[in-house]
């Protein structure tokens, strides 16, 4: 009974710590999405991995515990056992948290970019290599496992008439082996990707013509989704984490279009599921604006806009 009394008070520090790095994940989501805009933030993901890290090797620590409980219960048991009555519930519950901390723990690392993208990630050409990467912040995993991890783009396609279809070339798997460097972590790098956009059978043509639909190229917005199928100490588990939303382009006269819907989105919405944000896009308040462009200014000619900048643009843009 003590012992159980323990694990309960473990498992409620463990929801109370995995809350805080909730909210440590979501900070850092907000400083990635600032710094895809070119703010400058710190989007080092070293103490989380190491705070995921420490919670999960505990929480695989009392999983043990708790089989090792099992096990006893089968050489010895009496009515009334704790063990019987008390550890179902603490296995759910322990099941549960680890299965929340695993799926939250896989991440974007490195959003989708061009080699050559002057700072400006998230805006893809067709048949140009681009990267990404996800990481998970567990750093925990079994080496007799092989653990594969794929990308799909746009696996949930808005029902959009006209929205184009891709497929990505050369390899859309990798599979993290066990000799990898335990200094560099977890982490599925894709690179030299490509993207080629499906035909429609009935035109023959890939371009989307004008008018087709109700979004124009460059405010289509496009997702990548990295799955992982995971597994560890027995347990085994389907991860998955998504990009940011991103443009694609055909060829460079469409990149600073591409490149002002990227910067509206990021700027007003955190839903990175919203496909249809432009067909009604919402208006930015100048002050927001304001700061983003001074972002922009600062990422390049490494000086942000002053106030008197930022007055003169305004009185540009507003009379």
């Amino acid at each position: 009974q003590e012992v159980l009394a323990q694990m309960q008070q473990l498992l409620g520090r463990s929801e109370t710590l995995r809350d805080f790095l909730q909210q440590e994940l979501g900070a850092w989501r907000e400083r990635q999405q600032r710094a895809c805009m070119g703010a400058p933030a710190d989007t080092c993901l070293r103490p989380l991995e190491t705070w995921f890290t420490e919670l999960g090797q505990g929480l695989f620590q009392l999983r043990q515990l708790l089989r090792a409980l099992g096990d006893l219960r089968q050489k010895l048991t009496y009515e009334r056992d704790p063990l019987g009555e008390e550890t179902p519930l603490l296995e759910q519950r322990l099941q549960e948290l680890l299965t929340y901390l695993l799926k939250s723990a896989f991440v974007v690392e490195q959003q989708p970019s061009m080699p050559n993208a002057c700072k400006r990630p998230l805006v893809l050409r067709t048949t140009s290599k681009f990267s990404a990467r996800a990481r998970l912040l567990v750093r925990l995993h079994d080496r007799n496992h092989r653990m594969e991890a794929k990308i799909h783009i746009d696996r949930d396609p808005p029902k959009i008439k006209g929205f184009r279809k891709f497929n990505i070339f050369t390899s859309s798997s990798k599979t993290l082996l066990s000799g990898d460097s335990p200094q560099d972590g977890l982490v599925c790098d894709f690179q030299y990707l490509m993207l080629k956009e499906q035909k429609d059978s009935r035109s023959g043509k890939g371009s989307k013509g004008i008018g087709e639909g109700p979004l124009v190229v460059t405010e289509e917005l496009h997702l990548i989704t990295f799955t992982l199928a995971y597994a560890y100490c027995g347990l085994e588990l389907e991860l998955e984490t998504s990009t940011l939303p991103f443009v694609i382009i055909s060829n460079n006269n469409q990149l600073s279009s591409a490149w002002a819907s990227i910067l509206w989105f990021n700027m007003l919405s955190s839903v990175s599921s919203d496909h249809m944000f432009f067909s009604q896009p919402p208006p930015a308040p100048w002050p927001r604006l304001a700061e983003v462009l001074s972002w922009q200014f600062e990422s390049v000619a490494e000086q942000g806009l002053s106030r008197d900048h930022l007055l003169m643009l305004a009185e540009k843009l507003f009379g």
